[in-house]
Order: structure tokens, then sequence, then C-alpha cells
């Protein structure tokens, strides 16, 4: 079975800026210890690839947004 890298996108990086979107939450049945505390997409695919996972996105959940004023 293959291990899994669960990742979320990131709440404070907007459409279109030039930082990475992504942040990896957890690892499960794999080997690995990530570094980086934000990643790209290609870096997580690659990192994926790599090691023989595969990625899961986590969902968000709207109910425990903060309210901007």
């Amino acid at each position: 079975m293959p291990g899994k890298i669960f990742y979320r996108e990131r709440t404070t990086v907007q459409k279109g800026e030039k930082k990475p979107q992504y942040r990896a939450v957890a690892v499960s049945d794999c080997n690995l210890k990530i570094y980086a505390d934000h990643l790209r997409l290609t870096e997580l695919e690659q990192i994926a690839k790599g090691v023989g996972a595969k990625l899961v996105l986590l969902e968000k959940d709207e109910t425990h947004q903060k309210i901007k004023k």
C-alpha cells in the first residue's frame, strides 16, 4: 500500500501571488521528513513521485473560518 501525503491550501496566500500555496500537514505509511513550511504543488507532486506516495488534499471547513471585519 502506498503512503499518503496530506496537504492543504494556505489561507494567507491570494491567487496570483508568487508564494508557495500549499502546506504539508501529515504523512502516513512513508519514511519521509519535510523540512519546508510551504510548498508549491509541483514540489509536492515530485516528492510524492519520488517516495511512491499519493497526495491527499484536505478540504476546507467553512464553519471554522475567521470572520473578517
